[in-house]
């Protein structure tokens, strides 16, 4: 198993970190739905792959299956919540 240099691994998380908070500011100042929806999908972006180096950095499984969980469930609601923007309705 090759193991990552702490050297990468903690400006790795501390960078995802910021960048969760900069999404978050994003999230709060969305014009509309559309950009809501494109912020909500970086900010699972994000956490995915925090999930998934905390689940390297502790070496543990449950971590990166739930970095997986999180993607599918992120990208069917992405869809979802696309097409039904796209309808103009939930009926349309």
């Amino acid at each position: 198993m090759i193991i990552m240099p702490t050297v990468v691994l903690i400006p790795a998380l501390i960078w995802i970190t910021l960048l969760l908070v900069g999404g978050g500011l994003v999230l709060i100042r969305a014009r509309d739905v559309s950009h809501g929806l494109v912020a909500l999908d970086m900010l699972a972006v994000l956490i995915i792959s925090l999930l998934a180096l905390l689940s390297y950095s502790r070496d543990e499984a449950h971590y990166f299956g739930a970095a997986v969980a999180l993607a599918l469930l992120s990208f069917v609601s992405t869809v979802a919540t696309a097409r039904y923007l796209g309808s103009g309705g939930p009926f349309g």
